[in-house]
């Protein structure tokens, strides 16, 4: 893989999944980071348009001075504190309680040691983690408190968003027209250091600009071998854990995109959900239901993505029917590492992670010793 930095000239416009028309909605939402889609469609250009994906995208992460590579924050954690299945911590006063087994296993706060919270003082905590908090994450399955706190502007969030409005004024008249004359939309700016970060499995000559979402808004394309250098790093350590096997967290840095084809009285439809399908849970409710190894989850709100349909005659695109993705930073608990379906090349799905989509980095569950303390 080759790895490169986006840095934008200006602000950048990314629109949201959500169908926008001036007049009939008067905003139109931004989103940021941008997704695998938008990425593809601006390195298309660049790399030979064609109606395959031609090329493997890793990412797009944040990046910070060119030179580190971030991360989403894992969702697992209550400020400082991890949270663990009930079923894996069999000291907690709640191992026995009564729940639901139909769906994944309650996450609580650990037995085996004491989190402190300092609550006498307002503290920022890192929204995203950089390369060295991640590694140490990926050895020893924990991240020390105060690696959460903020050290550099921009780790809480690196980007503002700036209200744009956009006026049309009637002619010969001063005042906006009735119909079709005002809209606002939200523009990201990025702080000065930051930039977004790629990779892809074929060279290109740098730098170089490249349009990145709506408006014509351009950013330069810089090559950036440190970046390779982090992520190999993260990957050997995400597989040797895999194969080491045992009762693991798989870490999720990308959307993650969880599809499936089912018929409903008749009628072919997709769904989504925040979980692999091919996860099956470890408990059961029924014998006849088919054991796996998801113990349980943490997740936020699915983000939604519009992709669209470009016709071969026509050359025109049209929309595409809406995805919802598992957030990165989700957390996915298992009593064995399982492989996702997608992963396999022989498969319709496999695009999504040629896009860069459901990345996984895989971490060992690895108690603290009772009595520990981390505040």
């Amino acid at each position: 893989m080759y790895w490169y930095t986006l840095t934008p000239l200006d602000v950048l416009m990314l629109r949201d999944a959500k169908p926008f028309t001036p007049g009939e909605r008067a905003w139109a939402g931004s989103v940021f980071p941008p997704n695998g889609h938008s990425i593809a469609g601006a390195l298309s250009v660049l790399l030979n348009r064609s109606q395959e994906i031609r090329f493997r995208l890793v990412g797009p992460f944040l990046c910070l001075g060119g030179e580190t590579l971030y991360f989403p924050r894992p969702l697992g954690f209550v400020g400082t504190t991890p949270l663990v299945p009930i079923d894996w911590d069999e000291a907690s006063h709640l191992h026995h309680a009564l729940t639901d087994l139909s769906q994944p296993r309650p996450l609580v706060k650990p037995s085996w040691g004491e989190y402190l919270e300092d609550e006498s003082e307002e503290r920022k905590y890192r929204q995203y983690l950089p390369f060295g908090v991640v590694e140490e994450y990926l050895k020893t399955g924990a991240i020390d408190s105060k690696h959460w706190l903020v050290e550099h502007t921009g780790e809480d969030k690196p980007w503002t968003i700036e209200t744009r409005s956009h006026n049309s004024m009637d002619e010969g008249k001063r005042q906006v027209k009735a119909a079709d004359g005002y809209f606002v939309e939200n523009a990201i700016r990025l702080y000065p250091g930051w930039s977004l970060a790629i990779g892809v499995d074929q060279e290109i000559e740098t730098p170089t600009t490249l349009r990145l979402g709506g408006e014509g808004h351009r950013v330069i394309l810089q090559r950036c071998d440190r970046l390779y250098e982090q992520w190999d790093t993260l990957q050997k350590l995400s597989q040797q854990n895999f194969q080491r096997g045992g009762k693991s967290l798989a870490y999720l840095v990308t959307p993650g995109v969880f599809g499936r084809e089912q018929k409903d009285n008749g009628k072919q439809t997709s769904v989504c959900q925040a979980f692999p399908w091919e996860w099956k849970l470890a408990h059961t409710v029924n014998t006849n239901q088919t054991t796996g190894h998801l113990v349980s989850v943490v997740t936020e709100k699915a983000v939604p993505i519009s992709c669209r349909f470009r016709e071969q005659e026509s050359s025109k695109s049209i929309p595409a029917p809406q995805v919802f993705a598992a957030p990165p930073g989700s957390l996915y608990y298992l009593n064995q590492p399982q492989r996702l379906f997608q992963d396999r090349p022989d498969t319709k799905v496999h695009t999504w992670r040629k896009l860069g989509y459901s990345e996984l980095l895989w971490i060992p569950f690895i108690p603290q010793k009772a009595g520990s303390t981390f505040g």
